[in-house]
């Protein structure tokens, strides 16, 4: 007896809501709901029941791959479970939109007996090769539409940033979202930034911490976790928070979005441009890519002046600090024992290498030894005016290139002579007047020609560097605040400050037998410190 009409079995539907809330955070509000009503009232329609959703927030279904989608893949194992007949969504396009994966994602379901059904477009069927073209063409054109959203989403917000607008996601420690009148296309207010002047000055000690004290992310984590700090989300802070603030070019006044860079917002800076590229700097030294030309200590918590940057002078390894226990016994018969503390050459000590050099150093003795040279150059430095003190290092190398350019010029007129002698030699040689064959004059012409264009480019490079000088006063003038400042408080400085100045100051500390030392300054102030020498 055939069943009759009410008596069917309702086919059992699983339905799929996707959205993804990048960049679509007005939208995607309201999306998810008109998805799942629209499919309910076409579930209704059909006279199927819908058994199991599964709901998407924030995936793109153009990036994700459906292997890494949990929606997806928990369908999958419905459907090889026998635990629904039909999967529902509004339209194709929320089952993905990569155009080289996702029409086999959906033959996948057609082909462990799943129908495939769209709100909007119908069932997708194979029953024939037109049907899985139409398929591919399809997600091959939904592929294309994302490519299309998502460079109109990426042009829109390099123009945002460029203009200086906020253009939303996670609100940086530090600042609060206000209004201020700023609408967008569609007439809805929008949020901007603005300084929250009581995390700001957590921000200002985290830089401060880092450039000044050397600090590390995890110890900066600590110090704000013990004071009671929170983040946005009521979290404590992480070595990765940390780093996040100190990479986070917003703290200067400058919005960004890859490599796009707004114009300076004053009333968004916390942290001038300088102290965020040293901060940069800083980072970028204790990297684990820079662990062999590291010049700055991963950490300042040792009680030893240099670290990372010195080194033994016979075999060339980067030297390490340990402490040691001193024992001696009094006269009175009492042991004592003091800690201290030792640079050591680790190759050396464990016969790693033939290392000429002693094994182990007292570390108090290359400390000071280190600090009389930078104090006297202190002194020097300290007396000086800024204004003499520029004016001599510019006149100094202006001098230098100049008097180098009076020598080339005198040599380049030489060989001009030169050239045109052997000019009037050849037609002499040509004449059968002359000694010398042509051959031999035009080889040595070629030599003197040579020699001249040689001139005339370092004549070029030297007037360059010449009209360079004046650019780069500004830059002079940032080396000497960093030089007055580090004299005017180098003998208050804790330990840790000490270090920094030294391993910004310093660039190599070379050791060897009997305490014989050798200082290296990085480049950038050697010259800069010579011209003081005097």
């Amino acid at each position: 007896m055939p069943l009759r009409k009410e008596d069917k079995v309702k086919k059992r539907v699983a339905c799929l809501y996707r959205v993804s809330t990048k960049n679509q955070v007005d939208v995607s509000k309201n999306d998810i709901p008109m998805q799942k009503t629209a499919c309910h009232e076409f579930a209704e329609r059909q006279g199927w029941i819908i058994t199991e959703e599964h709901s998407e927030k924030g995936v793109s279904g153009f990036k994700t791959s459906a292997n890494n989608r949990d929606a997806i893949q928990d369908l999958k194992k419905s459907a090889l479970n026998g635990e629904f007949d039909i999967l529902l969504v509004f339209m194709f396009d929320r089952i993905g939109r990569i155009d080289d994966e996702t029409p086999f994602v959906v033959e996948w379901f057609t082909k462990h007996g799943i129908e495939v059904w769209s709100v909007s477009e119908g069932e997708q069927r194979f029953d024939n090769h037109v049907d899985k073209l139409t398929n591919y063409i399809r997600f091959w054109q939904a592929s294309g539409e994302s490519a299309k959203t998502s460079m109109r989403i990426k042009t829109r917000m390099q123009q945002l940033v460029t203009e200086g607008c906020y253009t939303g996601g996670v609100t940086p420690f530090g600042y609060k979202l206000i209004k201020k009148g700023r609408v967008n296309k569609k007439g809805t207010e929008c949020y901007d930034l603005a300084i929250e002047e009581t995390e700001a000055e957590y921000v200002r000690l985290v830089f401060e911490k880092t450039i000044r004290d050397g600090y590390g992310s995890h110890r900066l984590a600590e110090l704000l976790n013990k004071q009671g700090v929170k983040t946005h989300n009521g979290a404590k802070f992480q070595c990765n928070t940390i780093l996040r603030i100190l990479r986070n070019r917003i703290y200067t006044g400058h919005y960004t979005s890859r490599d796009f860079v707004s114009p300076k917002i004053k009333e968004l800076e916390i942290i001038s441009d300088e102290l965020f590229e040293k901060a940069q700097y800083i980072l970028e030294q204790r990297s684990a890519k820079n662990d062999k030309k590291r010049e700055i200590s991963r950490t300042t918590k040792g009680q030893t002046l240099l670290a990372g940057n010195i080194y033994c002078k016979s075999c060339g390894n980067r030297i390490i600090s340990s402490i040691y226990t001193d024992r001696y016994v009094r006269k009175n018969g009492e042991l004592t024992e003091t800690k201290k503390n030792r640079y050591i050459c680790y190759q050396k000590s464990h016969k790693l290498c033939e290392c000429q050099g002693q094994s182990a150093y007292i570390a108090d003795k290359i400390d000071t030894a280190v600090i009389a040279t930078i104090r006297d150059m202190f002194i020097r430095i300290k007396d000086k005016p800024q204004t003499v003190a520029l004016e001599k290092k510019v006149q100094s190398r202006k001098r230098t290139l100049n008097s180098e350019k009076k020598k080339l010029l005198a040599e380049l007129d030489k060989s001009n002579k030169q050239l045109e002698k052997l000019q009037l030699e050849i037609v002499n040689s040509l004449a059968g007047d002359s000694d010398f064959t042509t051959k031999d004059l035009s080889s040595a012409m070629k030599t003197v020609e040579s020699k001249v264009a040689g001139i005339e480019s370092r004549i070029a490079e030297i007037d360059t560097e010449i009209e360079q000088q004046s650019n780069a006063i500004s830059k002079i003038g940032s080396m000497y605040g960093d030089f007055l400042g580090w004299a005017n408080e180098f003998d208050n400085a804790t330990l840790e400050q000490k270090k920094m100045i030294v391993c910004q100051l310093i660039k190599r500390v070379e050791i060897n037998k009997g305490y014989e030392i050798h200082i290296e300054f990085n480049m950038d102030y050697e010259q800069f410190c010579l011209d003081w020498a005097g």
